[in-house]
């Protein structure tokens, strides 16, 4: 579904890589590197972070494992095609910062980065036309296995009061 809402917002195609494993951040960002040696993008946008772990790791990752260089946190995204390179907006505690990266890159982005626009009923019709490539963590050549356990999870003591 959120592909086909992705399709429905603008994007051109789709590609689900499907699998049944529940994915650490590194499996991720394999399958991402993946991805982009396959799919030759000039440009890679991920999220701060994932909604489930928390981790803020994918993205770091990605880059590293492209050799890419990365901005992180964007609030503004400008891309120069001329030029070759991105310049990326980001907050920090003092106001803002600005990056310039040569392409290609990974940015993650901060929520203030953009308002997503609304998929339109005739659009939403449409991407129910398009296609969904989907493909396997095998057909990528990658290894999703969990490498990580949680041993325990508890709640912190309770504080004295004063």
């Amino acid at each position: 579904e959120t592909l086909r809402t992705a399709l429905a917002m603008g994007a051109d195609r789709a590609i689900h890589v499907s699998t049944e494993q529940q994915l650490e951040p590194l499996a991720v960002a394999k399958l991402l590197a993946a991805l982009a040696q396959r799919e030759q993008p000039r440009l890679c946008l991920l999220g701060k972070q994932a909604i489930d772990g928390d981790n803020n790791q994918t993205g770091q990752m990605l880059a590293a494992l492209l050799s890419w260089p990365q901005a992180t946190f964007a609030s503004k995204v400008e891309v120069d095609q001329a030029a070759g390179s991105v310049k990326v907006t980001r907050e920090v505690d003092g106001g803002l910062e600005t990056l310039s990266c040569q392409l290609p890159a990974v940015v993650t982005t901060d929520l203030r980065l953009n308002q997503p626009r609304y998929a339109t009923l005739p659009n939403i019709m449409k991407a129910k036309k398009k296609p969904i490539a989907s493909i396997t963590p095998q057909e990528l050549g990658v290894e999703v296995t969990q490498q990580l356990a949680t041993l325990k999870v508890e709640e912190p003591s309770k504080r004295k009061a004063g």
